[in-house]
Order: structure tokens, then sequence, then C-alpha cells
């Protein structure tokens, strides 16, 4: 068995955001961080750090006034914070399957539809 370390160092928790799979013994890391309290702001802020040289490069690299520049950098902000929430289940999905854990594990709070539910919506909505 392998022992679990509690957190992961900071070049493996890097790589994590770009989607390199880690080590065997922070399975236990990562099943709390994609399933546990807090995992969509998580998954939010997680997903904000490879555009963030992007984002300096608007905030700092380009000319013009800095009230534009600001501008772009949270125009661009609030787009990826939108991709990254809209693909969030998948992503999730990916993770977990990519670390050996079962794909249908979910955060607290996701709702599911009630077989009454389902079966409303599909007779109002018939394909």
């Amino acid at each position: 068995m392998i022992r679990q370390r509690p957190r992961p160092t900071f070049p493996e928790w890097l790589g994590y955001t770009v989607g390199r799979p880690m080590p065997l013994d922070l399975q236990d890391w990562v099943l709390r961080d994609l399933t546990g309290k807090h995992a969509y702001a998580r998954h939010l802020a997680r997903g904000m750090v490879p555009f963030l040289p992007l984002f300096a490069a608007f905030l700092l690299a380009f000319p013009g006034p800095f009230w534009i520049r600001l501008a772009m950098t949270a125009l661009a902000l609030i787009l990826a914070l939108f991709y990254c929430a809209a693909y969030m289940a998948p992503n999730r999905a990916h993770r977990l399957a990519q670390h050996h854990l079962p794909v249908t594990l979910d955060a607290p709070g996701i709702l599911h539809a009630t077989p009454v539910e389902r079966a409303r919506y599909t007779a109002n909505h018939p394909h």
C-alpha cells in the first residue's frame, strides 16, 4: 500500500493545473480536490493558472492607457471563467479517469433530476 502524502509540491500542483496526472501517493488529495468541499472554487482557480501569462501580457505589455489594458484583462478573465465553468463536469470526469477514480463521483451540492422530473421534462420536450 502506498503511503499517501497530504499535498503536492508546487511543481506537481503546477503540472496538475495544466493536465498532468499526480503521482499515486496523492490519490487521496486528488479525490478531495475534485469532489470535496469547495471543489467548484478550486476548479475555477486552477483553471485560471494557465491564463496568468496572458493576463499579465494584456495588463503590462500592451500599449495604451491603463484603463483599456485593465478592461481587456477583465474581459479575458470573464471569458476564461465562463469556459472554465461551462466545462467543469467534463474536466472533472477526465481528471477522475486520469487518476483511476470513478468518473461518476460528484462534488457536494450537485443536483440530479429525479425520475419524476426527468419524465416531466421528456413529456414537455420530446426528441
